[in-house]
C-alpha cells in the first residue's frame, strides 16, 4: 500500500512514528508538505502536484493538518477525496473539529454532556454571557485554537467584562464557558481510532496553570477510563465524523463533559505514557478501510 502523510515537517514525532509503523507493516509512506501542494481543479482529471510532480497512485492519505493551515490543508485533503483516494479523516470532519463552536453545537444537538457555553457578537451582551456561564471564574476561548493557546481563565467580574469586551471589540470570535472547578486542572485525552479508544491519558496542569495541555507544561499519566467515558469519546468522534480523534473529557460533579475534539492529536505524549503503539493502530485501521473501499462496487 502506498500512503501519503500530509505534514509540514518530517521530523515531528507523530509523523515519524506513522512512517515507521507503515514501513514496519510493509507499506511505503511518503511525507508531503501540505503547503507545497498545488491543485488542478478540473471536472475530468482532478490532480494534486508537489514541486512539479503529480501526486498519484496513493491508496490512502493520512492528514496531519496544523491549526494555522486548516483552510488550505482541508482543500488539499478535499482534492485527494475528489481523486478517489481514501482519506483517514476527511476534509469536512477536520474543519468541523477546528471550529470549537460548530463542534459543540453538533455535540449539543446529540445530547452529549458539555460545559455551559455562551456565544455572542454584541458588546451589549457581555453581562448576559457572564451570567450564562454561571459567573466567575469562567473561561474565555478563541473559536479556533490549539495546544491551549487562546484559552483564558478569568477570576473576577471586572476582569471578565474587560477581557470579553476587548476581544469582541477586536472582532475576535470567542466563546465563554463555565469553569469546572472540581476537575482540579485535569482532563483526560481519549485517543479514538475507529470504534475503539486505543489509549487514554490524564493530563494535570502545573500548580500555577489551569490548562492541562502538555504544551503548556501539563504532566501526563496513564488513567483508567470508565465505560461511560469510553462510549462518550467514541460517540463524539463519530458525530464530528472523525476516524482518528483526540477527545478531551473533564470529570465534573454531573458526570463526564466534553471539552474539545482534536482532528490531529499528537502521538508522543499518549504513546510514551501508556506504552500503546497508537501509530500501529492507525495504520491497521487504514489497511482495513482501504480494503473495504476496494471491495465496494463502483458507481
Amino acid at each position: 500500500m502506498k500512503i501519503a502523510i500530509l505534514s509540514r515537517r518530517k521530523k515531528i514525532y507523530s509523523t515519524q512514528r506513522l512512517v515507521e509503523a507503515a514501513e514496519k507493516r510493509g507499506h511505503s509512506a511518503e511525507v508531503i508538505n501540505t503547503l507545497r501542494c498545488n491543485m488542478n481543479i478540473t471536472s475530468s482529471h482532478p490532480a494534486v502536484f508537489c514541486s512539479g510532480k503529480a501526486l498519484d497512485g496513493y491508496d490512502a492519505v493520512i492528514p496531519r493538518i496544523g491549526a494555522s493551515i486548516t483552510f488550505y490543508g482541508a482543500a488539499v485533503v478535499r482534492q485527494f477525496e475528489m481523486m478517489g483516494v481514501y482519506c483517514l479523516n476527511d476534509s469536512v470532519s477536520i474543519t468541523r473539529a477546528r471550529d470549537k463552536l460548530r463542534s459543540l453545537q453538533l455535540l449539543s444537538k446529540k445530547g452529549i454532556g458539555l460545559p455551559i457555553t455562551g456565544f455572542a457578537h454584541s458588546l451589549d451582551e457581555t453581562q448576559d454571557l457572564i451570567k450564562m456561564a454561571g459567573g466567575v471564574p469562567l473561561v474565555v476561548k478563541f473559536l479556533e485554537g490549539t495546544q491551549g493557546i487562546g484559552v483564558v481563565l478569568v477570576e473576577s467580574l471586572k476582569a471578565a467584562r474587560s477581557i470579553i469586551e476587548a476581544f469582541l471589540g477586536l472582532k475576535v470570535n470567542i466563546m465563554v464557558q463555565e469553569y469546572i472547578k472540581e476537575a482540579g486542572g485535569a482532563d483526560i485525552r481519549c485517543f479514538v481510532v475507529g470504534d475503539q479508544v486505543v489509549a487514554a491519558m490524564k493530563r494535570q496542569a502545573k500548580s500555577e496553570e489551569f490548562r492541562a495541555n502538555l504544551h503548556r507544561g501539563g504532566v501526563a499519566m496513564s488513567v483508567e477510563i470508565t465505560p461511560e467515558e469510553r462510549n462518550m469519546a467514541i460517540r463524539v468522534a463519530h458525530i464530528i465524523g472523525l476516524n482518528v480523534a483526540g477527545v478531551d473529557i473533564v470529570r465534573s460533579n454531573r458526570g463526564p463533559l466534553i471539552m474539545e475534539v482534536n482532528a490531529t492529536p499528537g502521538l508522543e505524549g499518549v504513546e510514551k505514557v501508556t506504552g500503546v503503539d497508537v501509530a500501529d493502530a492507525i495504520i491497521r485501521f487504514v489497511e482495513e478501510n482501504v480494503e473495504q473501499e476496494k471491495d465496494k462496487p463502483k458507481k
